[in-house]
């Protein structure tokens, strides 16, 4: 039995007949889902109908004559053989201009309702609409703050009350940060992400900081309380907000851990161009590194606090101390020496690098406790640092106080000629001997004597060094002000 050709009925716009009447008035009172006149729905549903129209139809009638003749379905529009359907028409595509079009249902479809239409004013992007292309939608986070551009001030987080800190732990912190490190979200001022935060830098640190709305970096600083950099721990912040132009180099970063001994690196996670990341940064940043203030979230437990300060009293080791070191524990150590009487040893303050200033001092607190011999060496132990730590213990004396155990006066400067190459004489064998109870005798290989060696020139450099000094005053020839220093 063959299928019986036929073809779409499709009432005439213009035709006055009974029947295209009719089936005009029929099509106007139904839905388009359910065959109803797409013009009466909107013009931007007719495209989408007429095309489902044609796909059902072409394929289904071409189905049903496979299944009767046993030959191949010819394509939709196709002319086909003896007991195949005859297509209405060549070419299924359907214009603009089509007045009337019916459509099938099929469930497959997508909703013409949903699908915009160019030519509907009510359906043209905004761009400030969060279906456009510079934003997602369905984000329950408020418009983009002032870091998207303009540069003004963005409305403050919070009237007069103290802003809400939702409790979390450093754990947690990491862990969302991490997520967005795997997931590489894309860097964007005005786009948000599934979980409803900003893409970009402020809106990264809101997301590991589990704070209810999106922040910048002009209100990021009232979450967190200021901290020293030495005292950063993993899941703390570092922020830098240009108040002058928000938008000029405003940036913050999540504090992921120290990545070497010298705490000059760390592990940073941020949101910059192209997508969230993890990489090791100079403290404290690539650029206006001087201009980052560290901070820790307010929303973590009391006990982390404790035992944060407990962690900074710990004594980190004598190794951390001595010639050739540098570290923020040296610093540290500036400071607190400095708060007990030790201004007068440095010139320009406590730094990193270790110093003669820093013995001299450590040495003169050291004999304020009556000690004297190994535990009076310049060199802090355990107990130098407990007593520093706890504000314990005698001050440094103010100098010429005649404090206990103080030093006896450097002898006399004998003068530079005496340290020049082919000299021997006992100003050398002595000048040896005081750089290595200082020291500085790691170039000797059988130790000082009267003779004048390019060992001793080495270490003597060694020594002016380490007071910060550079270029011709560290010659490693000892002048008036190096013999002084070393034998203070």
């Amino acid at each position: 039995m063959t299928v019986p050709a036929f073809e779409e009925y499709v009432p005439a716009v213009d035709c006055t007949c009974a029947g295209c009447a009719a089936q005009r008035r029929a099509a106007r009172a139904l839905p388009t889902r359910y065959g109803g006149h797409p013009a009466a729905h909107g013009a931007r549903r007719a495209l989408v109908m007429v095309t489902a129209a044609g796909v059902v139809l072409g394929t289904g009638a071409a189905e049903a004559a496979s299944a009767a003749t046993g030959h191949p379905a010819e394509s939709a529009g196709s002319a086909g053989a003896a007991g195949s359907v005859a297509s209405a028409r060549a070419d299924p595509t359907p214009t603009r201009a089509d007045p009337e079009l019916s459509d099938p249902s099929d469930p497959g479809d997508p909703d013409p309702a949903d699908l915009a239409d160019p030519g509907d004013p009510a359906d043209l992007a905004d761009p400030e609409d969060s279906d456009s292309d510079d934003s997602e939608s369905g984000t329950p986070q408020g418009a983009p703050g002032p870091l998207r551009g303009s540069g003004a001030a963005g409305p403050p987080s919070s009237t007069g009350s103290a802003p809400e800190t939702p409790k979390t732990t450093r754990t947690d912190i990491i862990k969302r940060a991490k997520k967005w490190v795997s997931e590489q979200v894309p860097y964007s001022m005005a786009k948000y992400w599934s979980d409803g935060y900003r893409q970009d830098c402020s809106g990264y640190v809101s997301m590991a900081w589990k704070l209810r709305s999106n922040e910048w970096t002009g209100s990021l600083a009232e979450f967190g309380t200021k901290i020293a950099r030495e005292e950063l721990q993993p899941g703390d912040i570092l922020l830098f907000h240009n108040k002058a132009n928000p938008t000029n180099g405003s940036h913050v970063t999540i504090f992921g851990g120290w990545t070497d001994y010298t705490h000059s690196h760390y592990s940073a996670y941020e949101q910059t161009p192209s997508h969230t990341r993890k990489r090791t940064t100079p403290m404290a940043y690539w650029s206006h590194s001087g201009s980052y203030i560290p901070y820790r979230y307010k929303g973590l437990p009391t006990k982390t606090s404790s035992s944060s300060s407990k962690a900074l009293s710990a004594f980190p080791g004598a190794a951390k101390f001595g010639p050739g070191a540098s570290n923020t524990y040296v610093t540290r150590l500036g400071r607190m020496l400095m708060d007990r009487g030790g201004k007068r040893f440095y010139k320009a303050g406590p730094g990193p690098d270790w110093g003669e200033a820093d013995r001299r001092a450590t040495q003169t607190f050291q004999k304020a406790q009556g000690w004297a011999g190994k535990e009076a060496d310049g060199i802090p132990g355990p107990d130098t640092w407990r007593l520093l730590v706890s504000g314990t213990g005698r001050s440094i004396p103010e100098s010429g106080s005649g404090d206990r155990g103080g030093s006896t006066a450097a002898p006399a400067f004998p003068g530079r000629d005496h340290f020049r190459p082919g000299q021997s004489n006992s100003h050398v064998d002595k000048l040896g001997k005081q750089l290595v109870r200082k020291g500085y005798g790691k170039h000797y290989a059988k130790g000082p004597g009267p003779r004048w060696t390019e060992e001793d020139r080495r270490n003597v450099e060694a020594f002016q060094r380490a007071q910060g000094w550079r270029g011709a005053e560290a010659d490693g020839y000892p002048g008036p002000e190096t013999w002084q220093r070393l034998f203070a």
